[in-house]
């Protein structure tokens, strides 16, 4: 599977009210891999960025006048996006502000050129309730180093987003074999093995383990406010 993890900069954040994207990178991973074909461009936004904005990205205006305007870029951008699965932090901002971009230029939106949109803050708010969820609290949890993160710039959060991710649906490794990357003996039919004549052993879990399995049971319940299903579906 192609999944795309995409950030963006902007002069401020309106795409209604006229704020324009500044700056898109994008990290490309296939089967949960970092690839290193990533994609990162500039922007001419036509227009000064707020002062608020620029003290969270520190992209100056100045730097910006000489950089190509999105018009030029957008069938580069859509050719690397198409038909992959997009992970966006906090997707509505961001996918907004593309399809603002893409209204502009007679495009059709974002939505309409990919297999999908995953939103991480979405997943961080059902994985951690009550707790921050911003891209520096979800690396500080999971153990992502973010200590080049000095000002938000869209590749390399991108990147961070990239490790969170990963982190965050470790879990799910086992479920993501591709047959079609299987070796070819792999995919031919195997002769069916008679498990009656095995014996497995059943061990049950001793005191000290049932105790150990308990005290999880309830760090997590008491990490989401009671709201574990196992102890919602204990009788009164």
């Amino acid at each position: 599977m192609r999944q795309i993890v995409l950030d963006t900069e902007t002069t401020g954040l309106s795409a209604e009210g006229g704020d324009r994207i500044i700056e898109l990178g994008c990290v490309e991973l296939v089967a949960r891999k970092l690839t290193g074909n990533n994609l990162h461009f500039y922007f001419n936004p036509e227009r000064d960025s707020h002062e608020d904005a620029l003290k969270v990205h520190g992209i100056s205006n100045e730097f910006l006048r000489d950089k190509p305007k999105f018009a030029e870029l957008t069938e580069d951008i859509l050719n690397y996006l198409s038909g992959a699965e997009i992970i966006i932090h906090n997707a509505a901002f961001d996918v907004g502000f593309l399809n603002k971009e893409l209204e502009r230029v007679g495009k059709k939106p974002f939505k309409a050129y990919v297999s999908g949109v995953i939103d991480t803050l979405v997943m961080a708010k059902e994985m951690f309730p009550g707790k921050r969820n911003s891209l520096d609290a979800l690396c500080d949890r999971l153990e992502v180093d973010n200590s080049g993160r000095t000002l938000h710039g869209a590749l390399l959060d991108a990147e961070l987003l990239a490790d969170v991710y990963i982190n965050m649906t470790r879990g799910q490794e086992a479920l993501l074999i591709d047959a079609g990357d299987a070796p070819a003996d792999a995919r031919n039919p195997v002769a069916p093995v008679d498990l009656s004549r095995f014996e497995l052993p059943v061990l049950s879990a001793n005191a000290q383990e049932l105790a150990a399995h308990e005290d999880v049971l309830g760090q997590l319940d008491k990490s989401s406010g009671g709201k574990t299903v196992w102890r919602q579906a204990q009788p009164a």
